[in-house]
């Protein structure tokens, strides 16, 4: 016996469809919802297919866009982090070698 379950009410579906045509990848979608990357996919194409707002919503990101979007975001963490552990060890040197940095007098 298949295991079945309700059909997913018109608003979910509504919801799941303006988060991909704001630039969400039905994939990640469907490992944070229940529903398959591949439903969602179909509602988008049915919600196309009767111009549901399609003229409304600027399109999201390529793939490409998306990979370089990631990458960025990856790089610009790690640097806040040897950012942060610059400073620390500045800061660290500074106390150490009991010399404090000088200001913008410029006496």
């Amino acid at each position: 016996m298949s295991k079945t379950r309700p059909p997913y009410s018109p608003e979910f579906r509504r919801q799941m469809v303006d988060l991909v045509r704001a630039g969400r990848d039905p994939d990640d979608l469907a490992r944070e919802f229940e529903p398959t990357a591949q439903s969602i996919r179909n509602w988008t194409a049915d919600a196309d297919k009767k111009g549901s707002r399609r003229e409304e919503v600027l399109p999201g990101p390529n793939a490409a866009e998306r990979d370089e979007l990631t990458r960025l975001r990856r790089e610009n963490k790690q640097l806040r982090v040897e950012r942060d552990i610059l400073s620390k060890a500045a800061a660290w040197f500074a106390r150490e070698t009991g010399a404090l940095p000088s200001g913008s007098s410029g006496s």
